[in-house]
């Protein structure tokens, strides 16, 4: 009897030890493949999916009046939660490791503009700092979180809020690594964020 006890005490114990260890980073061991590279992930995933986003929560001032856009119906809160959820994972595809810029002597979409780094000079530069990299794309995540708990709640104010955030996590990124010498003025604030009315 005590030796079947023992054994229970040492088998619950090295359960308990093993689901405290945290996860082992990922690995080429994992099956892990990046295919795509970071622009098709933004153009493919997180541009179409924030745009989706901030225009699900918006007030528009026209001649006629204003108008607030806002989900109302279950389907309208289940389709701004898929583009939560493809944000809030998008950081995990942007992280694989060995994920390219862009394709080899490939362009990125604002290539033309003067200040655009080149997919190299990228690449150099998440390179050279991959902490800061990585805590940018968190950020995406975090912001992504917090719109998925705006939505789950169906709270139109706490969305807006993450749209604001995701705006900001999406900037941040984008001035260090992809236009860090833009010489344009800043863009106009986004409409879809103006405060609801």
């Amino acid at each position: 009897m005590w030796k079947s006890m023992a054994a229970a005490v040492a088998l619950l114990a090295g359960a308990a030890a093993a689901t405290s260890k945290p996860a082992a980073p990922p690995s080429a061991d994992d099956g892990l493949e990046a295919v795509a590279t970071i622009q098709d992930i933004m153009e493919n995933v997180v541009d179409p999916s924030a745009d989706a986003l901030w225009a699900s929560v918006s007030s528009t001032t026209t001649a006629s009046g204003t108008e607030n856009r806002q989900p109302r119906t279950e389907e309208e809160w289940k389709a701004v939660r898929r583009y939560a959820i493809s944000l809030a994972e998008a950081p995990n595809l942007l992280l694989t490791p060995g994920r390219r810029v862009a394709e080899a002597g490939g362009k990125l979409e604002d290539a033309h503009v003067k200040g655009i780094l080149g997919p190299e000079d990228i690449a150099r530069e998440i390179a050279a700092d991959r902490p800061a990299f990585v805590e940018r794309a968190r950020a995406l995540r975090v912001a992504a979180k917090k719109a998925l708990a705006a939505i789950d709640a169906r709270n139109v104010a706490g969305l807006f809020e993450a749209g604001t955030a995701l705006d900001d996590a999406c900037e941040s990124c984008h001035v260090k690594y992809w236009y860090p010498n833009d010489t344009r003025p800043p863009p106009p604030a986004n409409p879809n964020l103006a405060p609801l009315k």
